[in-house]
């Protein structure tokens, strides 16, 4: 079954606060293979500018793909999700995510194209602090496999 055309345009409300830890910064580095002591030293990242530590860039991905949720969990739009692969996945990076940060995200459906039997679903989330400070643009791209893919 096709996705929902009429989705395209539309908006989320923002996210649950997503409280970020120095834990979940450092064991994300490690995992990563990020070995900066930005990642891990309170110290080191204040002599370098930041408050506290700092998250390597695609930490970003889990505070995206929680605002994912909310578009994957909408009975409206016809995903079925175990048909789902993903495509595509880009950041843009207004500030470093800093230790202490309470995180919120817009999820915006921007396009939905079929191509060869598969759905195409653009979206963006926005990633805002609780004050509303920009923080990082997430984009990804799922591709809701065809029936006979």
């Amino acid at each position: 079954m096709p996705l929902d055309q009429s989705f395209v345009g539309r908006s989320y409300p923002p996210s649950p606060p997503y409280e970020v830890g120095r834990e979940k910064i450092r064991e994300f580095a490690e995992a990563v293979g990020e070995t900066s002591p930005l990642h891990r030293d309170p110290e080191a990242a204040r002599a370098a500018g930041y408050r506290d530590v700092i998250a390597p860039p695609t930490f970003a991905i889990i505070v995206s793909l929680k605002a994912n949720d909310v578009l994957v969990e909408d009975p409206d739009l016809g995903l079925d999700y175990s048909r789902v692969v993903h495509g595509d996945q880009t950041f843009v990076h207004h500030r470093p995510i800093v230790a202490g940060d309470r995180l919120t995200s817009v999820l915006h459906v921007d396009n939905i194209t079929s191509r060869m039997g598969n759905d195409m679903l653009a979206v963006r989330a926005e990633v805002r602090t609780e004050d509303g400070e920009p923080v990082t643009t997430g984009r990804c791209t799922l591709v809701v496999r065809g029936e006979d893919a």
